[in-house]
């Protein structure tokens, strides 16, 4: 058998999986674990969603889909930016992918040449840089702090931009600090980008999880970037797969013959699934479930700080909390390992989102119940 591909070499596994799968082995064998370190809602599946997927599926319609969706999830879509952000979108430019991740690998995939870089946050969401890895890009990841709310500046991006730059990469809110960048640096950055004929690609999964005020997406600032989107976070359909990329209206041939390469479609009982989440019935639950998310952030964030954990921002959105931990240890992968076998607390280590002191750091996800959270934090207190 030959060697693995050169490439294999720059991608990293999610270490949280090693904390997890160690958690469930705990769990089977008896032990009580809270879980606050997977990213996933914790909330069941909407039931009118549920049920139109049933009718969808008893009347037969489960066949292949267009590469680029079904077309009236495709005009839902659009609507639902209109509705709720005032933007009037033409549906042709939304593009439903396997997820979000099929969304960025489309996306990478039509605009990256091999060697390329793409600029982007540290800390920030492991797969985004891996993703550039496996089409033979470069990642350059920029060191952020909370005096610029964990996100990039258009001064850093300037600073960082060369020759062999293709793209930069956000994400607002962000996965693991929860901060929004202001509209107005993200403008500077788009007006930056298009100046070098760049690209500039908006993560916006969890854009419905925003909870002082409401953030505005990208796309009220041109039609010349990407944004990206999930019915995962916001919606609460991680295990269904949807996801949804808004682009030029010049690309999405690009993105459709490449998506019919790639994986052909989002399944379909998903599209159905998808569609259904944007109905207002379904919306009306959505919201009820953000202002619960919003009520866990509001008891976690003081009550992790009073155990000692340094947590200088309160995030806008998202369901985490990026903790600076060194006030109890100088290896977070070891400690968050620690607190998983001695007191039943799961949480993330800083070593999967970069390389701008991992060690220090520790992401907590309320995506479990209040009463779970409470213990979880009593668990923490009696120990530290």
């Amino acid at each position: 058998m030959r060697s693995r591909a050169g490439r294999m070499r720059d991608i990293q596994p999610f270490r949280v999986m090693e904390l997890l799968a160690r958690a469930r082995k705990l769990e089977a064998q008896g032990r009580d674990i809270v879980h606050m370190e997977i990213g996933e809602p914790d909330f069941p599946t909407p039931a009118p969603v549920i049920d139109a997927v049933f009718r969808a599926i008893a009347s037969g319609d489960v066949h292949y889909t267009p590469a680029t969706g079904l077309p009236v999830l495709r005009e839902a879509i659009a609507g639902y930016y209109l509705r709720h952000d005032g933007v009037a979108l033409d549906p042709a430019r939304v593009v439903v992918t396997p997820g979000a991740s099929g969304a960025l690998l489309l996306v990478l995939g039509v605009v990256l040449d091999p060697g390329e870089a793409v600029l982007m946050a540290d800390p920030g969401y492991p797969c985004n840089r891996n993703f550039v890895h496996f089409l033979d890009g470069r990642t350059r990841a920029i060191p952020v702090t909370a005096d610029t709310g964990y996100q990039l500046t258009a001064q850093q991006v300037a600073q960082h931009w060369d020759e062999t730059t293709a793209a930069v990469m956000v994400a607002s809110p962000s996965n693991p600090t929860g901060t929004l960048i202001p509209t107005g640096e993200l403008r500077q950055i788009r007006d930056f980008v298009a100046r070098q004929g760049g690209t500039l690609i908006v993560d916006e999964i969890y854009h419905g999880l925003v909870y002082d005020g409401q953030a505005e997406t990208a796309l009220t600032l041109g039609d010349d970037l990407f944004v990206i989107n999930s019915f995962s976070k916001y919606f609460g359909l991680t295990g269904w797969r949807v996801g949804w990329l808004v682009a030029p209206a010049a690309v999405v041939p690009d993105l459709d013959k490449l998506a019919q390469n790639l994986f052909l479609a989002a399944p379909t009982p998903s599209q159905h699934a998808a569609l259904a989440a944007l109905q207002p019935d379904t919306l009306v639950i959505l919201d009820q479930r953000r202002e619960a998310f919003r009520q866990r952030r509001d008891y976690l964030l003081p009550a992790l700080r009073d155990i000692g954990f340094d947590i200088p921002m309160s995030p806008q959105g998202a369901f985490y909390l990026y903790a600076n931990c060194e006030r109890f240890t100088a290896d977070s992968f070891q400690f968050a390992t620690t607190l998983l076998e001695e007191i039943g607390v799961a949480v993330t280590p800083g070593l999967d989102f970069g390389n701008n002191q991992p060690e220090k750091h520790l992401r907590f996800a309320y995506t479990t119940s209040r009463e779970r959270l409470e213990e979880g934090v009593q668990r923490l207190k009696a120990y530290l």
